[in-house]
């Protein structure tokens, strides 16, 4: 089967297709036949080196943690699926290896009939990521909750699940960008300087929680939020050390099941459920910004890191 893979660290060309045999589900998993998987911007930092300190890499590294397929084995001790399932979910994170014609999910759900695979394809890794956020953030009813970059990939779900947790939500993007943030229920307001200004003209006592998506505004970040404890980085940043900003990353699990590396949070694998649940009532949708093939990798990095994309990165399979 096809798989993306990289052997260094380094630009988006180090990537490379390759042929390699086919992975089986092992006790508790289910294999899929890929129809699309996901491209995180976690994953570029992963490839450029940016996380050399927190997550653990062996080369080969196979990309690609999250998907959307058929499923074409069931692995022992599993019950609910069946061969011909369609579904979506996420491979174990020291894994990996989702970009492929084939791949071993971990934990998965039914696809919804409302996404496309497109959709699917790109799903599980970004609402596992934003559930685990808003889970550490403590984000409920009654709160407001500011997210920097929330018209990309992982923002505009967090953006959704927040709202469906009762929250408000101010997100920050382009101009461009603000009406497509209303419907998705997040006020908007441009980044860049002048932002606390903009922020407190919304939210005048400071938002409850602060999402970091973007980069590039921490300092600001922790002004509006007033303490470094309330915001979570979803970037890599030396200036998150330096103000006691959190950033969170699911690792890989060791023998036991913890999660290792440095600053690990768990991994918010039920958010898939609820992800179903508000997908069936009309009240998540997973933005495509791009669909590429295998073949075309490079370029979808390079896409991923200009952070302009509006939703997620997607490969068709």
């Amino acid at each position: 089967m096809r798989a993306l893979q990289f052997s260094e660290y380094g630009t988006p060309g180090v990537l490379r297709v390759v042929e390699v045999a086919a992975p089986h589900a092992g006790p508790g998993r289910v294999r899929v036949a890929v129809r699309a998987s996901g491209l995180s911007t976690g994953e570029t930092s992963i490839r450029a080196g940016k996380l050399r300190g927190v997550v653990p890499v062996a080369f080969p590294w196979r990309t690609g943690f999250d998907a959307a397929g058929v499923v074409d084995e069931v692995g022992e001790g599993v019950t609910g699926t069946r061969v011909g399932d369609e579904v979506f979910g996420m491979a174990a994170p020291g894994e990996r290896g989702a970009n492929a014609d084939h791949a071993v999910l971990a934990a998965w759900a039914p696809k919804p009939p409302a996404w496309s695979w497109r959709e699917a394809g790109g799903a599980a890794g970004a609402v596992e990521t934003a559930t685990r956020v808003l889970d550490r953030l403590a984000v409920g009813a009654g709160h407001t909750l500011l997210v920097q970059g929330a018209a990309g990939g992982v923002g505009t779900v967090v953006v959704q699940l927040a709202a469906a947790r009762g929250a408000a939500v101010v997100g920050t993007a382009s101009p461009r960008n603000h009406g497509f943030l209303r419907t998705l229920g997040a006020r908007p307001t441009a980044y860049g300087p002048g932002l606390v200004d903009r922020v407190r003209a919304l939210v005048p006592d400071g938002p409850d929680a602060v999402l970091d998506c973007a980069g590039g505004a921490l300092p600001d970040l922790v002004t509006l939020a007033g303490d470094p404890a309330r915001v979570v980085t979803l970037v890599p940043d030396p200036a998150a050390v330096a103000l006691g900003v959190h950033l969170s990353h699911g690792a890989p699990a060791d023998a036991t099941g913890t999660a290792v590396g440095s600053g690990a949070d768990p991994l918010a694998v039920y958010g898939l459920a609820t992800a179903v649940a508000l997908a069936g009532q009309g009240r998540l949708r997973v933005p495509v910004a791009a669909a590429f093939p295998l073949e075309e990798a490079a370029a979808a990095h390079e896409l991923s890191e200009g952070r302009h994309a509006r939703g997620r990165i997607v490969f068709t399979h």
